[in-house]
């Protein structure tokens, strides 16, 4: 029954387990038995939650760029924003599973990429280092951003020396 429940739900806690057994079992039986099956208590790994078109949209631009030259792509400057949050929940989850299933779905805890108390900031980078880093103070908007790649994209494409192509 433990075995089927953590196969099933790998974030059961042991208390969960110790619960609906309804009998006096210490958790390090518990755990001991999920040993012997090769189950250990794991962090599970974060991936960004994508989308079925997200995915296809990645899948067609490495098709499209698989053959293009060693040149090309150190003189791309590669720019993104990101969230950063500063007052988020350290909560530690754990999942039972067996050794190589990390990625698997139900071993994963997707994450998003908005929520509350954070700074968010746009960056970039080339193959030669990283460029200019800017902070995004409010909203993002048309004008926000368009400000922001005027005073950080040609600033950034001298320093790292990048040529056009």
């Amino acid at each position: 029954m433990i075995m089927r429940k953590v196969r099933d739900q790998p974030r059961t806690t042991r208390e969960e387990l110790v619960n609906d057994l309804k009998a006096s079992v210490h958790d390090s039986t518990i755990r001991k038995r999920l040993g012997k099956n090769g189950l250990h208590g794991r962090v599970p790994r974060r991936k960004l939650l994508l989308g079925k078109k997200n995915i296809q949209a990645h899948l067609s631009f490495a098709r499209k760029h698989l053959d293009d030259p060693q040149d090309f792509w150190e003189n791309t400057l590669w720019t993104d924003e990101t969230k950063v949050e500063l007052f988020g929940r350290c909560v530690s989850h754990y999942v039972w599973r067996k050794r190589s299933t990390a990625f698997q779905k139900k071993n994963i805890i997707p994450t998003v990429k908005y929520g509350g108390g954070n700074v968010v900031v746009w960056g970039c980078f080339a193959a030669s280092g990283p460029g200019r880093l800017a902070v995004i103070n409010g909203t993002m908007n048309s004008a926000v951003y368009q400000k922001i790649l005027k005073e950080n994209v040609r600033p950034s494409v001298r320093d790292l020396k990048l040529k056009r192509t």
